[in-house]
């Protein structure tokens, strides 16, 4: 595949800096707990995002090998170490950061995140700081190269996001959407939005339906339908351990069963289902695209990175899934 004809990414989000303490349990009101171990590392929804796709289109051995998809993340970050460990982190990874701003009066974005170790499970503190400077008069039109698919997600200002949907509208470009942390949107949000990414929680919170009614499949086909009236072409929400469910503007639809995984931390789990997903999308050309393969692969890759420690650390490279 020539350089000409490589699809292209772009990532519009958040960079943070993840200050990660592994504890026993989660916290009680008023508790004071000892973390086991403590970690700083690369983060934020939409730097994982980029990372996963930038990783799972590379070998490991050889980022100079040709990938399957050409990645680049916009966004910002400060003046500080923390924003230039992440641009560091991301160039590691294969992804372009000439799109990242460096705010010289800024500070670079903190999520303080607590794992509990026996379930694997987190909770997560946001500071969003620069990533809150990217405005919507950034974004009324999207930089050139134009890419095959735009990534995006909630952790910058909403406006902007919206912005930048209506923008990629404009140019035709599609759009993938995954609403975290989630928010009601305006129903112009939905039409045409080419994928919607959602958890439970999030799916609950945009449809409006009880997050109960997710738990059976009669349910999650009325929820996703909610979506597809609103314009959506393709839905998928992801429920843990549970599973996938998917559905379709052309009728497709399952529940696609999680594989088995030894789970040690669910941070950036999601982030890479995104990520390969989103490969799976820009792959398919102009060929049709298959959501159960695409599915299949982003359960696959995110099983590996559930059982390691760390968010951009633990996302497997393209090589690991073969």
């Amino acid at each position: 595949m020539s350089p000409s004809t490589i699809p292209r990414i772009t990532i519009l989000g958040s960079l943070n800096i993840d200050l990660v303490s592994y504890v026993p349990h989660h916290p009680l009101p008023g508790e004071t707990l000892t973390s086991s171990h403590f970690t700083t590392s690369p983060g934020g929804k939409g730097a994982n995002q980029a990372v996963a796709c930038g990783k799972l289109s590379h070998h490991s051995s050889d980022l100079s090998l040709p990938p399957t998809a050409s990645v680049s993340m916009l966004g910002a970050v400060g003046n500080d170490a923390y924003g230039k460990i992440l641009l560091e982190s991301l160039s590691s990874y294969g992804v372009d950061t000439q799109g990242v701003s460096v705010r010289q009066d800024g500070k670079t974005g903190i999520a303080i995140i607590v794992v509990d170790e026996p379930s694997g499970q987190n909770r997560i503190i946001l500071s969003p700081e620069s990533n809150h400077s990217l405005l919507p008069a950034d974004f009324k039109k999207l930089p050139d190269p134009r890419p095959d698919l735009l990534i995006m997600q909630l952790e910058i200002p909403f406006d902007t996001v919206m912005q930048a949907l209506e923008a990629a509208k404009e140019d035709r470009v599609p759009v993938l959407l995954n609403p975290a942390p989630a928010q009601e949107l305006p129903e112009s949000a939905y039409a045409g939005l080419a994928h919607l990414i959602v958890n439970e929680t999030e799916a609950s919170i945009l449809s409006g339906c009880p997050e109960s009614d997710l738990d059976h499949v009669a349910g999650l086909e009325s929820v996703a339908g909610i979506f597809l009236g609103r314009g959506v072409q393709n839905v998928v929400i992801t429920l843990g351990g549970r599973g996938v469910y998917y559905a379709t503007k052309s009728g497709s639809k399952a529940l696609v069963q999680a594989l088995k995984a030894n789970v040690v931390d669910t941070t950036a789990a999601g982030d890479t289902f995104v990520g390969s997903y989103a490969l799976a999308v820009v792959n398919a050309g102009k060929a049709q695209f298959d959501i159960d393969a695409a599915v299949q692969a982003a359960n696959r890759a995110s099983s590996i990175t559930v059982s390691r420690k760390g968010a951009q650390t633990s996302i497997p490279w393209k090589d690991e899934l073969q």
